[in-house]
């Protein structure tokens, strides 16, 4: 099962408490204040690890408390801290506060580390209180309480090209043609109901991480189809590709519904470079495909995209191609090219 959106609860340790103790030694004469301070409080990591590809693990356990520090003893002994949770996420989760959605970490690469909870500090032992006047203190102050936070997570995976289109545009068909990926395919809409991540060879030794999505539908903004929630999966990528299926309506149609739902999405996606890619050429009538590859083209041009390419998943035709252009997209450089 994937996971992609968890909230849970955090507690670091509480501090241990400090300790009263005087000494008294057979043959020393004078004695005093020697009680230790107490332990600090465990606190609470996360952790990236690429070995770990959903959140499932925060479904079935929603409650995180560290350990406490132990109070301190005599012989201005401190106590033990406690032991730290370390709560390990797959790369490219983002942790936002749930009370004010203020962001908190965001884990990119394997290993990188933050720090959610600090544990209370440690209280003071009868050793630190004393001064010429008093000597001899018989106080001591207790552990500070731990830091409460309700955080979520959310998972965006990390891939270099995103694949948007409606329902049915033949995005995991694609996957699976030019990647080892194999999504589930079948002639239906909403097929495709996690995302999926899929590594393509570029030649020259280089190769690049596409990910695919459900399909967006019109009025996904308002909750409508399965794709608004994941549109998440695609917001690091640098680059689109919009896929239309040109047998239901007309690209200009298709494509201003995905466009609209990107850019209500939030405003980066709408601007990432992008090209479109007509799909099924293999269903599509010979005596169409001038007309729709020049509403396409039309519509790429005027919306400053890369490229159109018309390609048949299923035939195995135009693929070569949008592997080239799937490299130009893993190159672009801001204002670098322009469609011509």
């Amino acid at each position: 099962m994937f996971l992609d959106i968890a909230t849970i609860k955090l507690e670091s340790g509480r501090g241990g408490d400090g300790c009263v103790s005087t000494r008294r030694e057979k043959f020393v004469d004078r004695g005093g204040p020697d009680g230790g301070n107490g332990g600090r409080g465990g606190a609470v990591w996360f952790e990236a690890s690429d070995e770990l590809s959903t959140l499932l693990d925060f479904r079935y356990k929603r409650n995180y408390k560290a350990a406490a520090g132990m109070a301190g003893s005599g012989r201005k002994k401190t106590g033990p801290d406690g032991e730290d949770i370390i709560l390990r996420v797959p790369c490219g989760t983002s942790i936002h506060n749930t009370e004010d959605n203020a962001p908190l970490g965001d884990l990119l690469e394997n290993g990188d580390r933050v720090l959610l909870a600090v544990g209370g500090k440690g209280g003071k032992g009868n050793w630190e209180f004393r001064n010429p006047r008093n000597q001899t203190p018989m106080k001591a102050t207790e552990g500070k309480p731990g830091q409460q936070l309700e955080i979520r997570l959310e998972l965006k995976l990390i891939a270099d090209i995103g694949l948007v289109g409606e329902p049915n545009a033949g995005k995991s068909t694609l996957l699976s043609v030019i990647t080892a990926a194999r999504p589930k395919v079948a002639d239906y809409p909403f097929t495709t109901l996690v995302p999926n991540l899929g590594i393509v060879d570029l030649g020259d030794f280089t190769s690049c991480t596409i990910a695919d999505i459900p399909g967006l539908i019109e009025g996904a903004a308002e909750g409508k189809g399965l794709g608004h929630e994941f549109l998440r999966h695609v917001e690091r990528t640098r680059a689109l590709l919009l896929l239309v299926d040109p047998t239901y309506e007309s690209p200009k149609r298709a494509l201003d519904v995905l466009r609209e739902e990107l850019i209500r999405h939030g405003k980066r996606l709408a601007e990432l470079p992008f090209a479109v890619v007509v799909t099924k050429q293999d269903v599509l009538p010979e005596d169409r495909n001038a007309e729709v590859m020049a509403e396409a083209r039309q519509w790429c041009k005027d919306h400053g995209g890369i490229e159109t390419i018309l390609i048949s998943s299923v035939a195995r035709s135009g693929i070569e191609p949008l592997r080239h252009l799937v490299k130009r997209l893993y190159t672009y450089q801001y204002g670098a090219e322009s469609q011509e």
